[in-house]
């Protein structure tokens, strides 16, 4: 009895326990559905008045547009301004990698075109081994609506030093009538066809050799130049440019003005839906004075004047159009060079009368056969022509004794995407009277950033 006596309290107060809980659970619940109620009533509420909020600044908005639009059309439109913040200035950059491993029978250092007066220019191949190549950083971006400019510098090794050189520098116009383009400052000269190429979208590894005898390379200089591109179903290009002239043909220049001049045109057009042409004719006239060159253990000068004449031409095959896997392009240009004057022999410090009717030309070919991989063989030959050299003879400038140089290039190439390539060139180089240079190069060319559409 005592034991069942204690246990009655017991029982008792855990009834009560759990009836307590019961009602306090069902409390909560009936709160929790009041609060959820009144959250979806305001929900509801703010919801509208967001929408009547939108309605009018919509409205707002449309009688904005509406006044501007009617000011525009009395009142002309202010120039566009740049955003101000360090990050409103944001150009396209890019760098062009290249490096190159090469094999040669002569020493590079001694490499010279006979037959021509030598130009200064790169015209030799690169040291034996591995070697850096020309690499290249780029920087473009639009000014404003008017203008847009590009720098581009050359990143290279000599004697073990590195070197960078100011390749392009230059504003071009934007919005000028009837298709006119105007460039100024320091830029690749329009004339012929692989001239306007920087050296990673060429299809070789180096130059032709009449660009390296007539331009040491490439005609490069600063000034202004003016192009216009026609109208018409067909392609028609024409342009001309007034430059310092301080880098030969030229020669470096003390006084104002122009000392450069060239004009050049470039027709083209498609022949079905497969295959398209371009051709051009350029002129370049330049009045050296005292430009230098080393021959028969002398320093001599040239001055007077020199025109060059330059016929291009190019042919692109593709099925229906469509490059991507397979094309076929043959590509040619002939050079010609007149140059009359004087030159100071440095032997005895007299002038001789000159002049020099001389000429050049390559022709190559390009195929792709599969994807991603070209083969491609070229043929360069000089004509050192007509040199009358007034009372000089070949023993006093055994450079100019009457050459003609001739190389023959092979390679294939493998590029895994438009920013990379890997190139095997093999050539045999006759630049050299009496030597014949055997040459393997192997190259890769890298593009980082930026990548522009390359010209046809």
């Amino acid at each position: 009895m005592p034991h069942a006596a204690l246990a009655a309290p017991d029982a008792a107060s855990e009834a009560d326990l759990k009836q307590l809980r019961n009602q306090l659970r069902e409390l909560r619940e009936t709160y929790q559905q009041r609060i959820d109620a009144l959250e979806r009533r305001l929900a509801t509420a703010e919801a509208r008045s967001a929408s009547a909020v939108a309605v009018a600044a919509e409205a707002d908005r449309t009688a904005a547009r509406a006044e501007s639009v009617a000011k525009a059309s009395v009142e002309p439109a202010p120039a566009p301004q740049r955003p101000a913040g360090e990050s409103a200035f944001n150009p396209a950059v890019s760098l062009i990698i290249d490096s190159k491993f090469t094999r040669l029978q002569r020493d590079p250092s001694a490499y010279r075109i006979d037959g021509f007066i030598p130009s200064g220019g790169e015209v030799g191949p690169p040291k034996k081994g591995f070697s850096l190549g020309e690499s290249e950083l780029a920087f473009s971006a639009n000014i404003d609506h008017l203008f847009r400019g590009n720098a581009r510098f050359s990143l290279a090794e000599d004697d073990g030093a590195g070197v960078v050189e100011v390749e392009e520098v230059n504003v071009e116009s934007l919005a000028l009538p009837a298709g006119l383009k105007m460039k100024a400052g320091r830029f690749l000269s329009g004339v012929g066809y692989i001239n306007q190429q920087h050296p990673h979208e060429w299809d070789f590894t180096d130059a032709p050799l009449a660009y390296k005898a007539f331009f040491g390379y490439r005609l490069q200089n600063d000034g202004v130049q003016l192009r216009w591109v026609a109208p018409t179903a067909l392609f028609m290009e024409f342009g001309a440019e007034a430059a310092n002239g301080g880098k030969f043909p030229g020669a470096e220049r003390h006084t104002n003005g122009a000392g450069l001049w060239t004009a050049f045109a470039h027709v083209g057009g498609d022949i079905g839906e497969s295959s398209a042409w371009q051709a051009g004719l350029s002129h370049v006239r330049t009045h050296p004075q005292e430009r230098a060159f080393e021959d028969g253990g002398f320093t001599n000068a040239f001055s007077g004047r020199s025109q060059t004449w330059i016929a291009d031409f190019i042919y692109k095959w593709a099925p229906g159009g469509n490059s991507r896997d397979t094309y076929f392009k043959l590509q040619g240009e002939y050079l010609r060079r007149t140059e009359s004057g004087s030159i100071n022999y440095g032997g005895d410090g007299n002038d001789y009368a000159a002049r020099l009717r001389q000429s050049g030309a390559y022709l190559q070919a390009v195929y792709q056969f599969m994807p991603r991989w070209r083969v491609g063989v070229r043929g360069d030959w000089l004509r050192s022509g007509n040199v009358d050299l007034g009372g000089l003879t070949s023993a006093e400038l055994p450079i100019l004794s009457g050459y003609d140089p001739t190389r023959q290039s092979a390679m294939v190439d493998w590029s895994p995407s438009e920013f990379s390539r890997l190139r095997l060139q093999v050539a045999r180089d006759k630049s050299r009277s009496g030597e014949s240079d055997n040459q393997v190069w192997l190259q890769y060319v890298m593009s980082l950033g930026a990548h522009g559409a390359l010209k046809f």
